[in-house]
């Protein structure tokens, strides 16, 4: 059973009798009238992602002033002088510049698959995580890390091969499991996403109690550790944010429609079932794209949406494309200090998203109680 969301008015209530017998593309607008200003939202969030390009590529154990930052990237496009060593160089285009990148795809591709997950299942505790995805790619990867492969690029590159078609598949086998007759109901998704997350998730322990010489690596991996390198990552995770961006904004605005219910969305025209598949789908493969070179990161799906939607208001036109920029900038920032806190040592960035989230989730869920009881 869905949950009412409790940040903003719900639309059911409010325009349940004059929507009916409307086409989707008549909807008055005033539901989902953003609450503030759209463009000035956009212009902070694209600012906070600046700053945090540039605090992330220039912390570090060698520090690379910010004046050189700017020079350096700008040489790469501009004709402008760049006397700087070129150990500055080597840090900042091979080293931390493809790792920052990284880290805003990643949290790009779980902010929207959040705010998209929310919007399908009107349940304001969904995350990219919710159908199982998390449960498959952790399972993939563990047995790919307690084989023991060679530490070679190939080697390396099936560790995220293996989380990515873990969580694809194990998300398959959820809608399939989910699908009554030629309907996929919403509260059978979820039911049989925490089955088979649950069933992954045993696995993934006993395999890493049979085989404790991979035990730590996996750990690492599970609890949102870096597992990328260079350039390569970014080549791989890029098609499916962009392609995954392009679907979720085509169909934002049946989005909208889903939030009135499933049955006055039919009644407005609306294919509600095809829309699940594909939004499932876009939202599974940016999701296990993400979670293959970064490991399993909490609470960024289900924090940046609703920050955002408490400022922007609940159009999904507009809430995916800002949680894209949010979670881009929340997770380099999350990421620095995972780097920075107890340096030399890092920490997993899931360990730092989890400090930040829990207490975030605690609130949601007092928001919640009072909105529903």
């Amino acid at each position: 059973m869905s949950v009412p969301h409790p940040l903003t008015p719900s639309p059911v209530r409010k325009f349940n009798e004059p929507t009916r017998g409307k086409a989707a593309s008549e909807i008055p607008e005033a539901i989902f009238r953003p609450r503030g200003t759209t463009p000035a939202l956009f212009a902070l969030c694209l600012a906070a992602l600046a700053l945090a390009l540039l605090l992330g590529v220039s912390a570090g154990a060698v520090a690379i002033p910010l004046p050189a930052v700017v020079r350096l990237l700008l040489s790469r496009v501009l004709p402008v002088a760049a006397d700087y060593p070129d150990t500055f160089k080597t840090i900042l285009f091979s080293i931390r510049l493809p790792r920052v990148i990284l880290m805003a795809l990643t949290g790009a591709a779980l902010a929207t698959a959040g705010a998209t997950y929310q919007g399908l299942f009107r349940n304001p505790l969904a995350d990219p995580y919710l159908v199982g995805v998390a449960s498959g790619a952790g399972l993939g990867a563990t047995l790919v890390i307690t084989f023991g492969l060679p530490a070679t690029r190939l080697g390396l590159m099936a560790v995220p091969l293996g989380a990515f078609l873990g969580g694809v598949i194990t998300v398959g086998l959820v809608v399939m499991m989910a699908q009554v007759g030629r309907t996929t109901p919403v509260t059978t998704l979820l039911l049989a996403g925490v089955a088979a997350g649950s069933f992954a998730t045993a696995i993934t322990t006993f395999w890493m109690l049979r085989s404790p010489e991979g035990m730590r690596r996996a750990l690492n991996w599970l609890l949102g550790g870096y597992a990328g390198g260079g350039w390569q990552p970014v080549g791989i995770v890029l098609p499916y944010l962009l392609l995954g961006l392009v679907i979720m904004q085509l169909n934002a605005r049946a989005l909208n429609v889903l939030q009135l219910d499933e049955e006055q969305a039919r009644q407005l025209g609306l294919n509600v079932e095809r829309l699940k598949l594909i939004l499932v789908g876009a939202a599974t493969l940016m999701t296990a794209a993400a979670v293959a070179f970064g490991g399993l990161i909490g609470f960024v799906g289900l924090i940046v949406p609703h920050v955002l939607r408490l400022l922007g208001g609940p159009d999904y036109r507009r809430l995916i494309p800002l949680s894209a920029l949010g979670g881009a900038a929340f997770l380099i920032l999350a990421d620095l200090l995972a780097r920075t806190l107890f340096a030399p040592q890092e920490l997993p960035v899931g360990v730092i998203t989890a400090l930040i989230g829990a207490p975030f989730f605690i609130v949601l869920l007092r928001r919640i109680k009072r909105a529903v009881f």
